[in-house]
């Protein structure tokens, strides 16, 4: 049986998770309900940028960084840039996939925007940028114009329902053709985006991701950046609403009998990193399809393009009820990864481009929303 991470991290707990609950019910029965106050907050604005602006900060974005940041000096007008303080300089060297997470931001904003009467024109990078890192200068420059024809209701619905669903799938489900056929229409054709419910294939990729993941795991510099972005319990999430989040019950009575911290979870001989290493790696190899997306090239529009088709792949796969996860580490550009790199694009683009993202699909339980940063901690001069 393959179990959820909360279930697996409750085992490990045993009885002192119990005495935890009974000695703390009500610290540990709390949610963190200002993290997640942002996505009730969507459209509650009466600046028609803040209200598109307040549907892009919930955008997809890797470890849950949220390194935007709008300025909104000029009328009619947003300036986002990228945080450089919140980039992940281990796992992703050349903040690829933080410029991916820029894009889901910019489609959210666009989708949102059209729905309020506005087409937004896009200038990307308009004072360059390097191929190999990110400072701060602009990424897009959006300008605001009255356009009442290109509202796409049906995803701009899914907005408030879309997650990244990092639980089991159901083995016994499958993921037919059609809704892959139904997934793939729904981008730009601004990417390559190919599917696959293969069994043999399906069973490859999760093997290599799997493995992947272990790789990671096996990485010092990568895990330990990924392991000083544990929030843990809701004081820790409300207080920094990003990075990874372990909130709950099960996070909050394990953290406070002591046997889920951060400091545990890097000795690699203790129960709790193994186990999460054998978590991550199940969970993986529940996979039911797979979707990726490949550009000829790899610059940074490309990659702004990436996410743009990514968050719209994300929006109609929740149209119809699929879960997606990303779960691109074997896309990861540290020289640790390389052997799982070169394998995956192997696989995936043999006639060559750069795979950009790499997503499980299935169909997974319920899940909360994501933590937040609240609009207003992102804008300047608004």
């Amino acid at each position: 049986m393959i179990l959820s991470r909360r279930k697996t991290l409750a085992l490990i707990g045993g009885g002192s998770l119990l005495a935890a609950t009974g000695a703390a019910g009500f610290a540990i029965t709390r949610t963190p309900k200002d993290a997640v106050a942002p996505w009730a907050a969507a459209g509650q604005y009466t600046d028609p940028r803040k209200r598109a602006l307040s549907y892009a900060i919930l955008a997809p974005n890797p470890h849950n960084m949220q390194p935007w940041i709008v300025d909104l000096d000029t009328p009619d007008q947003a300036t986002l840039y990228v945080d450089t303080d919140r980039l992940l300089p281990h796992t992703d060297p050349f903040s690829r996939q933080i410029v991916i997470g820029l894009g889901c931001f910019l489609e959210l904003l666009a989708l949102s925007a059209a729905q309020d009467g506005y087409r937004v024109h896009f200038d990307l990078f308009p004072e360059g940028t390097e191929a190999d890192s990110l400072d701060r200068r602009p990424v897009a420059i959006a300008r605001f114009v009255p356009d009442t024809s290109l509202a796409e209701p049906d995803l701009f619905a899914q907005i408030l329902h879309r997650r990244s669903v990092k639980e089991p799938y159901d083995t016994a489900r499958p993921v037919s053709d059609e809704v892959l056929a139904t997934l793939r229409k729904s981008v730009r054709a601004t990417t390559g985006v190919e599917t696959t419910n293969d069994t043999a294939r399906v069973a490859q990729l999760r093997d290599l991701t799997a493995n992947a993941f272990l790789k990671e795991f096996e990485t010092p510099s990568a895990y330990r950046e990924s392991v000083d972005l544990f929030r843990i319990g809701h004081r820790e999430v409300n207080a920094n609403p990003d990075g990874l989040d372990f909130s709950g019950p099960m996070f909050e009575a394990l953290h406070l009998t002591g046997l889920f911290t951060r400091e545990g979870s890097l000795d690699r001989a203790g129960y709790s990193y193994t186990s999460a290493v054998q978590m991550v790696q199940d969970v993986a190899r529940t996979g039911m399809a797979y979707i990726w997306q490949v550009t000829a090239t790899n610059t940074r529009n490309d990659q702004i393009a990436a996410g743009r088709d990514w968050v719209r792949l994300n929006l109609a796969a929740t149209a119809m009820g699929l879960d997606v996860q990303p779960i691109s580490q074997a896309l990861q550009e540290y020289p640790e990864m390389a052997a799982w790199y070169d394998a995956v694009h192997l696989q995936l683009a043999p006639d060559g481009g750069t795979v950009q993202m790499l997503g499980r699909l299935g169909y997974g339980p319920s899940v909360g929303h994501s933590p937040r940063w609240p609009l207003e901690a992102k804008i300047r001069n608004g």
